[in-house]
């Protein structure tokens, strides 16, 4: 009896111990599995790193691309306000111009009316101011007084 028992023991210890080989295969294939996904986890990472390094560089490079577009914009909305403000003024004294050409025009026309009145222009649509002035210097420059000098 005390020779089964201790047979039945080593049997007991023998099995336990076939358990625990296939437990330790089952775990070594684990690790093996761990460490191939570690090297890829570490392969993605240092990618990850590379391309956030690269992408910081070109955020600067886009950041002084936009200063030097802004400082651009900034002299070239500079030279344009200066230029409406230049021809805003031309216009305004072009505009005198016109007007003091009307005078000239209007005060030149004779006061006693010997001299026949053009027929009136035909009805036609608007003529611009413009277009009237430029008419009537012309009118202006084309008729002569009595003494000879243009009117």
């Amino acid at each position: 009896m005390n020779h089964s028992l201790g047979l039945m023991i080593e049997t007991l210890v023998a099995v336990l111990l076939v358990v625990t080989i296939g437990y330790c295969v089952l775990l070594n294939k684990r690790l093996k599995r761990l460490k191939a996904d570690e090297h890829s986890l570490k392969a993605v990472i240092a990618e990850l790193v590379t391309a956030t390094e690269i992408a910081e560089r070109a955020i600067g490079g886009l950041k002084l691309a936009v200063r030097d577009v802004n400082e651009d914009l900034g002299s070239q909305l500079a030279a344009a306000t200066q230029m409406s403000e230049r021809l805003r003024a031309q216009l305004a004294e072009g505009d005198n111009v016109v007007r003091r050409l009307s005078k000239i025009a209007s005060a030149a026309r004779p006061a006693s009316h010997s001299e026949p009145e053009p027929a009136p222009a035909p009805a036609v649509a608007k003529i611009s101011p413009a277009k009237a002035v430029a008419a009537a210097a012309q009118a202006f420059s084309d008729r002569r007084r009595s003494d000879g000098l243009a009117a």
